[in-house]
């Protein structure tokens, strides 16, 4: 069974960071193509950064220079690093994962990012 679990959801002052965590289970973590996007409330889904089974990584041009992904393949665990946040970035961060070979793809249940003072 397939699970994606987030973490590290908060509320936090603008311009206060956080760092998400998502461990991954019952893949090969390091097969997948891993991406955190989030949904505010009466918006759609929209891709927040994504990163490549190589490594290779791409970002939201509101989230550039502020958020970092990464990812650590012997914890099958995506992290993403947010810095510097606005009370725009409040949301459901959620944690995708996708093997375009096999056909697969896989969501997390969310984690809340409440950004306000």
């Amino acid at each position: 069974q397939v699970q994606l679990v987030e973490s590290g959801g908060e509320l936090v002052q603008p311009g206060g960071s956080l760092r998400l965590s998502c461990a991954a289970s019952g893949v090969i973590f390091s097969l997948y193509d891993m991406g955190w996007y989030r949904q505010a409330p009466g918006k759609q889904r929209e891709v927040v950064a994504t990163m490549s089974s190589t490594a290779y990584t791409n970002y939201a041009d509101s989230v550039k220079g502020r958020f970092t992904i990464s990812r650590d393949n012997a914890k099958n665990t995506v992290y993403l690093q947010m810095n510097s946040l606005k009370p725009e970035d409040t949301a459901v961060y959620y944690c995708y994962a996708n093997n375009r070979r096999l056909g697969q793809d896989y969501w997390g249940q969310g984690t809340q990012v409440t950004v306000s003072s």
